[in-house]
């Protein structure tokens, strides 16, 4: 079965302090995390109410949240993980506010752009002075074990930028929670790097096939309008060798040249029933989502949808119900 198929769509479980009375944010705040996420206590830095938002997708087996808030504290303390144990590791990468994050081992200061991994039954406390926005993503110790992973013994900190799955793992969690998110995830796909990331920095291909090709699929997607886009840059961005990509895509059950071909016909199917697009010409919507030639363009269209791009233009149906192939 070809890996990359869509996503499924999860319901998002919206939290707000917004409205409460501000006496009670605290209590309240805390009670969602330890139902939803992690049982944490909660303390102001001023005096100041807590002004905090989080968005939650439970998962058959991870758990994801986007975190909004003000400056504020958190603990987990010995006595939580006693009594309200997650058996989890968690994930938090930060987007926006400077945390400090501390536990028996030292501080670490985590920055945007940084990804923090920690065992969520160890007691830490996290602080964000400037306020917080956060990804989050929570995974039992038993999935973890299930799928060949180990639990982190100590937390440790990663520059996402320079780490192919920790990025790629982003882009996902954030597709899926984030101020757009829309609820869609490909589950196998986040296992996959979530294992890679607690794993070593580059696992060996024949274990990490789910991670190679969720970062590879990131890459495709982050550079899919771009003519150039070619298997050796794929194989470049992610660490592997052209032959090792390629194995690891027909283990998927595909191949490059039909992922990216996928992926062009999909946004042009889309593009071609927007309103916004209405004024632009068939072989412009083509060249702008990667095709070389209005001629590559009709080819590549018809032989994945059935039909040429000017049909799927005047066709009866949202863009989504037009039939693509793998």
């Amino acid at each position: 079965m070809t890996r990359g198929t869509p996503a499924s769509h999860g319901a998002l479980d919206r939290f707000s302090t917004r409205g409460l009375p501000a006496v009670r944010r605290i209590e309240l705040w805390e009670e969602h995390n330890a139902n939803a996420l992690v049982a944490l206590q909660c303390r102001m830095l001023d005096e100041s109410a807590l002004e905090a938002a989080e968005t939650n997708l439970q998962l058959d087996r991870l758990h994801l949240a986007h975190v909004e808030a003000n400056p504020h504290a958190v603990e987990r303390t010995g006595r939580t993980v006693r009594t309200r144990p997650t058996e989890s590791v968690a994930l938090y990468f930060t987007l926006a506010g400077e945390a400090i994050f501390a536990d028996a081992d030292g501080a670490r200061t985590l920055r945007p752009g940084q990804l923090l991994v920690c065992d969520a039954d160890r007691p830490f406390l996290r602080g964000f002075s400037e306020g917080l926005e956060e990804l989050a993503v929570k995974m039992p110790y038993d999935m973890l074990r299930s799928v060949g992973g180990t639990v982190p013994r100590t937390a440790r900190v990663i520059d996402v930028r320079g780490h192919t799955y920790a990025a790629a793992l982003a882009t996902l969690v954030e597709r899926a929670v984030g101020s757009r998110g829309d609820g869609s995830a490909d589950e196998d796909a986040l296992v996959a790097l979530v294992t890679a990331v607690l794993g070593q920095p580059e696992p060996a291909v024949g274990r990490q096939t789910g991670a190679h090709f969720a970062a590879a699929e990131q890459y495709v997607r982050q550079w899919l309008r771009d003519p150039t886009l070619s298997a050796r840059r794929i194989a470049d961005a992610i660490g592997l060798s052209e032959r090792q990509l390629s194995r690891v895509f027909a283990e998927c059950g595909t191949s490059v040249p039909r992922l990216v071909a996928r992926r062009r016909v999909e946004m042009a199917a889309r593009m071609l029933r927007m309103p916004s697009y209405a004024e632009h010409t068939v072989e412009a919507i083509g060249l702008r989502c990667g095709f070389s030639s209005a001629a590559q363009f009709s080819r590549v269209f018809r032989e994945q949808s059935g039909m040429s791009p000017s049909e799927a233009r005047r066709y009866d149906g949202p863009s989504d119900t037009i039939p693509i192939g793998s």
